[in-house]
């Protein structure tokens, strides 16, 4: 095998970590807002603060100038590492591009875009949005904020989200250079509330099996749920797949909601309970609308939370089947609790367990967050990934289901059928630009260079008959591969031709369609995906 390809499945998982890590951070955190009191009573009514004190004596007394913001932010994030990883606190300057994801919009101007060459590059204006409104379009450049230069000067993620985000009815003049366009075009944006979509795309696969796949659990995930599963069953679905792969969890009482809708009345969804935390449980109610679909829900090391739940309900209660590799293992409750100077904290105040006793939190050390984090690697070197074999269950953790299926708790959930993660040995030359992200940006470069002959594709079906990578188009790509030190032999390129010509197209049609012009053509070579399909057509 290829060397290079060797280095990169080695740092894959550490790159799954690192999203992760990201993603929980966002939305993985089961969350109730807790409104708090002006004054927090003393522990034990013991009138004695030490920290106070301990902080006051360091401000008045230390032999330089201290900032006492600062301090209390490093005393407080230093107790809540040592409790475990999910106890956090947020600052004032973080709380909205903490909380936003969870509530499911934001306030802004209405654009998905990304840093392209040192350039903040609009990917698409969200339909109906502000910035669609006054004529922003795909593939224009941002180079002046409120007359200020961001293009070329180092701009990252985070500093352009706070340069567009702001209150609803304020205004952000924006200045874009647009090809074809000799000179900048002036904007002049009125922000809005911004919806932000949990779901990335529903379609019927064939004409009796759907798909949905949701990437987080927010307040509004359901309703979206909700209404895309009804038109997939006004369109004939009987079955459904629904992926929660890479989803990093959010909300607890959306994912309670959703378990709802394919659970009978009665059934238990999940109980939570904590040592100053009574137990609370979670019963199905006569409204679900999907009891008699069959179900295949498809999880991976990245399933996290709320996914976990979903998958454990359904798993406990012997409705469906979870395909895939075993989640990530997140069983902690947290509750926020919001500070009168604007800033949180995210306290783990409860574990939560699926209908059959099981806690699937993992182990982890207090306050070694970054083993925590590191497990997606671990689970590559012992070889989980990829032989369901190297996975050992501790006996004590097992539970039945009333169907008499064996699961486990302790790190995860396990699923029904195990798909491996694929180290595909024969397309070396494929497996190099993919992970490397060459086939992402050269497809990047071809809407923007082709971007008037691709609006013209309005929906799917005509862009998929008719869109394709031609012989010259593969041959550019190669030469763009070799200019980035990408080099092979031409044996290994035409192996790896028709995998390239179908991951280009999906990214194509992700650039001019969003996510439902990606998913039906990556799906093709989507093995967990086809693992699925094959399934739950067989399911009795």
């Amino acid at each position: 095998m290829n060397k290079n390809n060797n280095k990169t499945q080695i740092y894959l998982p550490i790159a799954f970590s690192l999203v992760l890590i990201a993603g929980m951070w966002l939305g993985s955190l089961l969350v109730s807002n807790k409104k708090i009191s002006n004054t927090i009573l003393p522990i034990g009514n013991q009138s004695y603060n030490k920290l106070g004190d301990a902080l006051d004596y360091i401000v008045q007394d230390y032999v330089d100038t201290v900032d006492l913001t600062t301090l209390e932010t490093d005393a407080i994030r230093g107790m809540l590492e040592k409790l475990d990883p999910h106890s956090v606190y947020i600052t004032k300057e973080e709380f909205h591009e903490v909380n936003d994801p969870l509530l499911g919009s934001f306030e802004g101007i209405g654009i998905s875009f990304r840093i392209e060459k040192d350039t903040i590059t609009v990917i698409n204006p969200i339909p109906g949005g502000p910035s669609e409104k006054v004529g922003l379009m795909a593939g224009d450049r941002i180079v002046k904020i409120d007359d200020t230069l961001v293009a070329g000067i180092g701009i990252t993620n985070n500093k352009a989200i706070r340069k567009l985000k702001g209150n609803k009815g304020t205004k952000v003049k924006v200045s874009n250079y647009r090809r074809g366009v000799p000179k900048l075009i002036d904007f002049t944006i009125t922000r809005d509330v911004i919806p932000t979509f949990s779901l990335d795309v529903a379609y019927m696969v064939d004409d009796s099996i759907g798909y949905i796949k949701l990437n987080k659990f927010s307040a509004t995930t359901y309703d979206e749920f909700k209404e895309a599963a009804g038109q997939l069953k006004d369109k004939g679905m009987t079955k459904l797949i629904l992926d929660l792969r890479g989803n990093p969890g959010g909300l607890l009482q959306a994912a309670i909601n959703i378990s709802d809708e394919f659970l009978k009345d009665g059934k238990l969804i999940v109980y939570t309970e904590g040592k100053n935390r009574s137990r609370r449980h979670a019963f199905a109610t006569k409204a679900g609308d999907l009891e008699q679909i069959d179900v295949a829900v498809l999880i991976d090391e990245s399933s996290a939370s709320a996914s976990e739940i979903v998958a454990g309900a359904l798993q406990d209660n012997d409705k469906g089947l979870i395909i895939g590799r075993r989640s990530f293992g997140k069983g902690l409750v947290q509750e926020q609790i919001n500070l009168p100077d604007g800033s949180a904290i995210r306290l783990t105040v409860s574990r939560y367990y699926t209908p059959t006793g099981r806690s699937i939190q993992q182990h982890y050390e207090n306050g070694d967050a970054e083993g925590y984090y590191e497990e997606h690697y671990h689970r590559y070197i012992n070889g989980e990934m990829k032989n369901k074999d190297s996975i050992h269950f501790d006996d004590s953790l097992k539970y039945i289901t009333p169907g008499g299926k064996i699961v486990y708790g302790g790190g995860g959930i396990m699923p029904d059928i195990f798909v491996p993660l694929i180290t595909d040995s024969i397309h070396t030359y494929y497996n190099l630009l993919a992970n490397k992200g060459l086939i992402f940006q050269f497809a990047f470069d071809y809407t923007d260079k082709h971007r008037a002959r691709l609006n013209k594709f309005t929906d799917f079906e005509t862009f998929n008959r008719k869109f394709n990578m031609d012989n010259n188009t593969f041959n550019e790509l190669v030469a763009y591969a070799d200019e980035k030190g990408i080099k092979s032999d031409d044996h290994k390129i035409q192996i790896s031709k028709e995998k390239i010509a179908n991951l280009f197209k999906a990214f194509v049609g992700r650039n001019v369609l969003d996510e439902k012009g990606f998913y039906p053509i990556y799906h093709s070579v989507d093995t967990t995906f086809n693992r699925a399909v094959y399934e739950i057509r067989n399911l009795n």
